[in-house]
């Protein structure tokens, strides 16, 4: 606004007033009236800057009517406001900009506690006047006599000779009846005399007696000025120093009520603190005898706090539910859009807290039915029923499961998980009450995999007592194996069968699992893991004569490859179902299915960005759980790729989020892929104190019990107990052949089982493992056969091991797993030297030394290069890697050439790999010697990265 008037804080505008004028007749008129503000910044003007900050128009007004009583003519100025808004602040700046001019000030207050002693703020006047200037009021017999008020009227002017007066009333409304007649009358006989009232009121709460306000409208000389609460922008420059977010955040806070907004400011951070608190109770304190219980209603209510439900819960009027709800709604307290409830769950919690909580509780269950009876949400029904901690009535369980379902698409997890534990407390029924723990092991499952495994507790503990039902039974089941338990959850199947899918002697009762099928859903498994829905499999076998045809496999299916004519379809399948699949409930389990298809039959670089995704995903939604479960997928297969570092960091990071992973069959798979690789980089005391931690009994029949178990032969393997690795390698294998998921793909178990018979001198029985691996289906895989060859070679002569373990660096070399490369390359730089070759032998073990320190394997570099530590410039040092322009100039055969000969093989063997001449290959190396600038086949060097993928 343009105009000349300027703010302690630089702003400038004209101010302009919309006042009231009363005439002859009682209905006022409107019209704009232009005051100008004199000497804003003179010394004596006084208040609260926040209060009146942006208060310019209004203290111009008060200025005006001060320098006209000075002049002697009388004023009439009335300040309305909602509760906080500053009408008392504004008044004491009145009164002190008064008294700096000379005038006699006289003070006094309503009060509702005074309101029925008459003359109560009169002797207030008195009090507050020069001794001997106005007579202490008659009694009150004489006290209501027009002569009495005359001789007051008459003192109030006798003392406006001297000096201009003025008379300052704070809450008008709250007035007893006899003093207000007083100022009345000193209004009406006091026109041309230096007297000005200045009174407050509160907007929303009026005298019992209208005629004052109805006489105070009819006077020429009445003035109404209206303060309102802070706009948002207000706020913004009252607070130039701090971010818009956080005045936006302190404006909705206090909805621009400026004591809220100074106790917000008072708070640490400027969050609702204590301040906050008692500020939020001053106003409802001041909004009326009726608004705290109204306000105790309201905070019960919430969003359902509607005139008409107020009225029906505290026995009000719908008239007085109203008032109260506009007044709260002035003062900045609630917060309309939505509903009606408090605008901050400060404010709210400020009033729940004060509460008596039997009274509460009564409230809450009263605001329960009538929330049922409105037709509200479950939800807004549900939390009524968890405050009062009531379930008495017959709707209450649906009610409760519903809402569960609800807060769950809502992301609520703690209010999902409340309401299931509030009707699994109340329910009598042990069929209901594990169904209820079943609901709330998946809602736990999303942020604490040990909570969610803990709530089976109940379930199982039922079933062995034979008192679960056989609806339940099939979604026990059906959990049990997504968390990879497969003999609990095949032995609740079994009971299913026994009982022919119906418990002996039981009706199918309120609560059980709707369907022709109580075992539906341990079947539904997403459309390209097709197979896994076969009633048979390779891996199973055919059913059981008893068992009929429509009953689901095996719970270990969910765990099982696709069978061989359909790997490569399910692996494209499966990446084009993750390409479109968003993570939710009951997204989840297709997703890992889809993850545990590509890494296990695509190879573990198809399967790690994937894996990141998902991790990322759940890390966004701030689902712990899920975000365990495909780290868990993302360590193996970083481990896969033999990035033992990677793998570590994120079984730890993992490991370290999520909020108690001690007793947790997934995690301790987790904590098992953190062994194996702590183990394999040469740091066995890390491992151990992983093992150390207790681990749950139900690991030892479930999927991630295998990963464990391996993890510990490999520990047992590095610190020379062969014996018990071996006896947890051959665990893994009767589980595998047991669950029929014996695929060495999955888990190479007889390769370990081998490694641990060769350090026992078993060089037989680790003959008879390694061959019968070679004939699985599994035996084509260039990670399985390039491991099973590794160990196979060292059981022959040192030319036959030279052929083979040069196969087994192709295949480990073609599968990405960078340690078990490590290993072949070292085992074959070996047998290079025994057989007379120090040359080839040097280079390979540079080579084979380089990927290892890669990897992480500290205790493989040992081994392949004893002594050496990479920061002696010996022969074994690794060369520096070409600069990538010259890298780059290479053709695609030269690299295959070259990649060949820095992985030990002759000319000739380069040769019969690529299928062409021995010159050609010379002639390649010599054009790779001139490109790459250096001497010869020793100067290639060991970190070659080239983009090749294959040898062959």
């Amino acid at each position: 606004m343009p105009g000349n008037f300027r703010t302690p804080w630089g702003e400038h505008f004209e101010p302009i007033l919309i006042l009231y004028s009363g005439s002859s007749s009682a209905r006022p008129s409107l019209f704009p009236i232009r005051i100008p503000f004199r000497n804003a910044r003179k010394k004596g003007t006084q208040g609260d800057p926040m209060v009146l900050f942006r208060r310019a128009e209004e203290l111009s007004l008060s200025h005006a009517l001060l320098d006209g009583c000075a002049e002697g003519n009388a004023g009439l100025l009335l300040v309305e406001g909602a509760v906080g808004c500053g009408k008392s602040e504004f008044l004491e700046t009145v009164a002190t900009r008064a008294e700096a001019r000379g005038a006699a000030v006289l003070r006094a207050m309503g009060t509702a506690a005074e309101r029925g002693h008459p003359l109560g703020v009169l002797r207030q006047l008195a009090a507050d006047a020069p001794p001997g200037a106005l007579s202490p009021p008659p009694s009150p017999a004489e006290a209501g006599r027009v002569e009495a008020m005359q001789v007051f009227a008459a003192a109030v002017r006798e003392l406006s000779a001297a000096a201009p007066v003025v008379i300052c009333v704070d809450d008008l409304h709250h007035v007893d009846e006899l003093s207000s007649r007083y100022l009345l009358h000193l209004a009406r006989g006091s026109r041309q005399a230096r007297v000005l009232l200045v009174l407050t009121e509160s907007v929303h709460e009026r005298a019992e007696d209208p005629l004052l306000r109805t006489e105070l409208l009819r006077l020429p000389h009445f003035v109404r000025l209206r303060l309102e609460r802070f706009a948002p922008e207000a706020v913004r420059a009252m607070l130039p120093d701090r971010t818009e977010a956080e005045t936006d955040r302190l404006y909705r806070t206090s909805g621009g009520n400026p004591l809220l907004l100074r106790s917000l400011l008072q708070d640490p951070h400027h969050r609702p603190g204590d301040a906050y608190t008692q500020a939020v109770l001053a106003c409802l304190h001041r909004c009326g005898a009726a608004t705290p219980r109204l306000a105790e209603a309201i905070a019960v209510l919430d969003d359902l706090a509607g005139a008409a439900h107020l009225a029906r819960l505290t026995g009000a009027t719908e008239a007085a539910a109203v008032r109260a709800l506009t007044a709260l709604d002035a003062a900045g307290l609630i917060a309309p859009e939505g509903g009606h409830g408090f605008r901050h769950p400060a404010a709210r919690a400020a009033v729940l807290d004060r509460m008596d909580p039997a009274a509460r509780a009564a409230l809450h269950r009263e605001a329960a039915l009538l929330a049922r009876a409105s037709g509200a949400p479950d939800t807004a029904v549900a939390a009524q029923l968890l405050a009062a901690r009531h379930t008495a009535e017959e709707w209450a369980l649906p009610v409760l499961r519903s809402a569960a379902d609800q807060y769950v698409a809502d992301g609520a997890l703690a209010e999902a998980t409340a309401v299931l534990q509030l009707a699994r407390e109340a329910c009598p029924d042990d069929a209901i009450r594990a169904e209820l723990a079943i609901r709330l092991c998946a809602v736990a499952g999303r942020t604490d995999p040990a909570v969610a495994e803990r709530h089976l507790f109940e379930p199982l503990s039922a079933l062995a007592e034979g008192k679960l039902g056989p609806h339940t039974m099939g979604p026990l089941a059906r959990v049990l194996a997504a968390q990879g338990r497969i003999d609990e959850s095949a032995d609740v199947l079994e009971q299913l069968a026994a009982c022919g899918g119906r418990h002996p002697g039981a009706e199918r009762r309120h609560g059980d699992i709707p369907g022709d099928d109580p075992l539906d859903g341990l079947s539904a498994f997403p459309q390209w893991a097709a197979s896994t829905r076969r009633g048979t499999t390779a891996e199973t076998g055919p059913p059981p004569a008893g068992r009929t045809a429509r009953t689901p496999v095996h719970p270990a299916a969910l765990w099982a490859l696709p069978v061989e004519a359909e790997e490569g379809a399910a692996a494209q399948a499966a990446e084009l179902f993750l390409r479109g699949a968003t993570l939710a409930e009951g997204t989840v389990e297709p997703v890992v299915q889809a993850l545990r298809t590509l890494l296990y039959l695509d190879g573990a670089a198809r399967a790690l960005p994937w894996c990141e995704s998902f991790v990322r995903q759940a890390a966004q939604r701030g689902a712990t759980g899920w975000q365990a479960v495909f780290g868990g997928l993302l360590a193996e297969a970083r481990m896969r790729l033999g990035d033992l570092t990677g793998a570590a960091g994120t079984a730890q990071e993992i490991l370290r989020a999520v909020p108690a992973h001690g007793g947790s069959v997934l995690l301790c798979g987790i904590a098992g892929t953190l062994v194996r690789a702590r183990t394999a980089m040469g740091r066995p005391e890390e491992a151990a104190a992983v093992l150390s931690r207790p681990a749950p009994a139900e690991l030892s029949g479930s999927i991630h019990g295998l990963g464990y178990l391996r993890a510990r032969g490999h520990y047992a393997l590095a610190t020379s107990r062969f014996h018990a690795a071996l006896g947890d390698f051959l665990d893994i294998g009767r589980h595998m052949r047991r669950w029929g998921l014996d695929r060495p793909r999955l888990l190479p178990w007889r390769t370990d089982a081998a490694e641990a018979l060769l350090k026992l001198g078993e060089a037989h029985q680790a003959e008879r493992f390694l061959a019968d691996q070679l004939t699985t289906r599994d035996a084509a895989d260039p990670w399985v056969r390039g491991m099973t060859l590794r160990l196979r070679a060292s059981l022959r002569e040192p030319k036959e091991r030279q052929a083979m373990l040069a196969k087994a660096v192709d295949d480990l070399h073609r599968s990405g797993d960078q340690y078990e490369l490590a290993r072949a390359m070292g085992d074959f730089g070996q047998v290079l030297r025994e057989i007379g070759e120090p040359a080839r032998a040097a280079m390979v073990n540079r080579r084979a030394w380089h990927v290892a320190r890669e990897c992480g394997a500290e205790a493989l570099c040992v081994k392949i290069l004893p002594g050496h530590t990479g920061d002696t410039a010996d022969a074994a040092e690794p060369a520096e890697a070409p600069h990538a322009d010259l890298v780059a100039s290479l053709s695609e055969s030269e690299k295959r050439v070259a990649l060949l000969a820095v992985h030990g093989h002759t000319n000739r063997e380069i040769a019969q790999k690529l299928y062409i001449t021995v010159s050609t290959v010379e002639q390649h190396l010599t054009r790779v010697y001139r490109k790459l600038e250096i001497p010869g086949r020793q100067a290639l060097p060991v970190d070659f990265h080239l983009g090749v993928a294959e040898f062959v």
